[in-house]
């Protein structure tokens, strides 16, 4: 998006990151909206440059892609990783440009919901390896996938949304949440939603992945720090910085708040921090490891 399109750098990033002793490493998914690389190949060649980190997508747009082929390279990317993958999943923003993605791919943007979620099952029905007859928007006869995924079932599933409906799909069919809210208080309460519905559906919310992704800018000049994350978000979005402040949590200043941040929505139950940098990417991961080590992280 930088247009600095050398994959190298992003490789090396990610086999730092591991021997820092981060847990993830993440990619986003665009096709025209936001360029960028694409991100289940990006993942494999992370995957083979590293050995232990949890390889992410944050997240990833199943509805633009046909699922069985979709399923096929999950499967592949599980398999390469060794069941290191996390596929973090999202309907796509109702925004002009990813309509405008949507109509390229050739894909009604209107079902983006009811193909994403008729897609994921369809791929799980494939990943057991067995015949699968599927009626539907991609009709299968007797179709068996391989190789399976690594991991037994595929990867998990997190599904992202700020929304009841996306509570309620995330709660009732997938591995975990994955939320951008922009206030602790606010994700407290979805939190506290997701986690009653997990229970009228009997399942448990100590097993299921309460994900945050945050937004950093760290300097110790809080006010060049906020003129940097507004520059990012307006780049990043295409949208006024103040609009995406209400919709997204970030934090601007100095290092200390920002591992207060940090420990707000950990102790509010948050069992992921999925961390966006601005800036230097060096530096910030040097940053963020003092933290982890200042949180007992």
């Amino acid at each position: 998006m930088e247009g600095r399109p050398e994959t190298g750098p992003l490789l090396d990033l990610a086999v730092r990151a591991e021997g820092l002793g981060f847990d993830s490493v993440w990619v986003g998914d665009s096709l025209l909206a936001r360029p960028r690389h694409d991100p289940l190949t990006l993942l494999a060649a992370a995957a083979a440059r590293t050995q232990k980190v949890q390889l992410g997508t944050a997240v990833f747009l199943p509805a633009l892609r046909n699922p069985v082929v979709l399923a096929h390279q999950l499967a592949t990317l599980d398999q390469i990783s060794a069941g290191r993958l996390v596929l973090g999943v999202g309907i796509a923003s109702d925004v002009p440009n990813i309509r405008a993605e949507f109509a390229a791919a050739g894909v009604p943007f209107e079902g983006r919901v009811g193909r994403m979620m008729e897609g994921l099952r369809l791929a799980r029905a494939l990943w057991t390896g067995k015949p699968v007859d599927w009626e539907g928007r991609w009709p299968v006869e007797g179709g068996v996938l391989g190789p399976t995924p690594h991991r037994p079932g595929g990867p998990p599933i997190w599904l992202a949304g700020s929304v009841r409906p996306a509570f309620e799909r995330a709660a009732r069919h997938f591995d975990g949440w994955f939320a951008n809210e922009a206030s602790l208080a606010r994700w407290t309460e979805q939190w506290a939603e997701v986690k009653v519905i997990l229970r009228e559906t009997g399942r448990n919310p100590d097993k299921f992945v309460a994900a945050m992704y945050l937004t950093f800018a760290i300097d110790e000049d809080s006010g060049r720090a906020e003129q940097r994350i507004d520059a990012f978000l307006e780049n990043y979005y295409g949208q006024p910085a103040a609009v995406m402040r209400r919709r997204q949590a970030y934090y601007a200043g100095p290092a200390a708040g920002a591992a207060e941040f940090l420990r707000g929505f950990a102790d509010a139950g948050a069992s992921h921090m999925i961390v966006r940098f601005t800036g230097d990417h060096d530096r910030n991961l040097d940053t963020f490891t003092r933290l982890r080590a200042d949180l007992g992280w």
